[in-house]
């Protein structure tokens, strides 16, 4: 999910830049950095806080929670607001050797009306006139199909051999008193394009700083550019889509909506945990 692609220096107080000259091993830290702070330039340091902030040092299931809206992309046309959409994914942070980690996890998504935020059966599809049947769009699997967590960087797992190995270099910004992470994932090659997303974690400082805790309780936004929705029938037609989304970290499934979690349960009940001890690959609906 992180891997800096330019390096930025340190910035030793409030406007103040460039005290440290920038290397492959250091982050990008902007604002001020706590007194208190991690010592981030260390790979392990930065790893384990990346880790805290995205799931838990410990394993066990970590759900988030998240909403937002889906715009239809095409030349020469201002974007559209489709549909909206609520949505669960759920990680599970296995220990490797040398201080690794596998993040496995699964991802449950719904669709909603935009005027009616009722969830969706069919969708009028604006660009092609026809009515389309809307599935809800998942994933998931065990161990050897997530994400390998490493001072290397942050690589899918089945990709190691074809991806090569990058400084883990992420950026921090601390302001007042919260800090956040902004980081975008490394999808595997061969995937359509476009493909991407840039997302920012955040989280209150003394969390971040309170060094005993395995997770760092964080909210987030993020923004995906991906290809057309399977169930939107679009076939080789120009254009994309953004997903535009927003949510929090949970303590455990119990924090989901009502609504979403009875949906889920119901049509998805294998996918309620992440636990790799019980795996179940499913192909995605993305």
């Amino acid at each position: 999910m992180a891997e800096r692609m330019s390096r930025r220096g340190f910035v030793g107080g409030v406007g103040l830049v460039g005290l440290v000259a920038p290397t492959a091993a250091l982050p990008g830290i902007a604002g001020t950095l706590p007194r208190r702070a991690p010592d981030l330039a260390a790979p392990d340091v930065n790893l384990r806080a990346l880790v805290r902030m995205t799931a838990s040092l410990r394993e066990r299931d970590v759900p988030w929670w998240y909403d937002g809206t889906i715009y239809g992309v095409v030349a020469g046309e201002q974007p559209r607001a489709l549909v909206r959409f609520e949505g669960m994914e759920l990680y599970w942070m296995r220990h490797l050797s040398g201080g690794d980690y596998e993040m496995v996890g699964n991802t449950v998504t719904f669709f909603r009306d935009l005027e009616t935020g009722q969830m969706l059966e069919r969708f009028r599809n604006p660009y092609t006139g026809r009515e389309n049947t809307v599935n809800a769009a998942t994933q998931g699997g065990g161990a050897g199909r997530g994400f390998t967590y490493s001072v290397n960087g942050v690589r899918p797992t089945a990709f190691l051999d074809r991806m090569p190995e990058k400084p883990l270099v992420l950026d921090w910004s601390f302001v007042r008193d919260m800090v956040w992470l902004h980081n975008h994932t490394a999808y595997p090659p061969g995937m359509a394009p476009p493909r991407m997303q840039r997302q920012t974690l955040f989280a209150p400082l003394n969390a971040f700083l309170d060094e005993e805790s395995d997770s760092i309780p964080a909210v987030f936004s993020s923004t995906v550019l991906m290809p057309w929705l399977k169930w939107m029938e679009m076939g080789d037609a120009p254009g994309h889509v953004v997903w535009h989304a927003a949510g929090a970290k949970l303590d455990s499934i119990d924090g989901l909506p009502d609504e979403f979690r009875r949906r889920a349960e119901r049509e998805h009940p294998h996918l309620m945990t992440a636990n790799p001890a019980r795996p179940k690959e499913v192909p995605s609906d993305f």
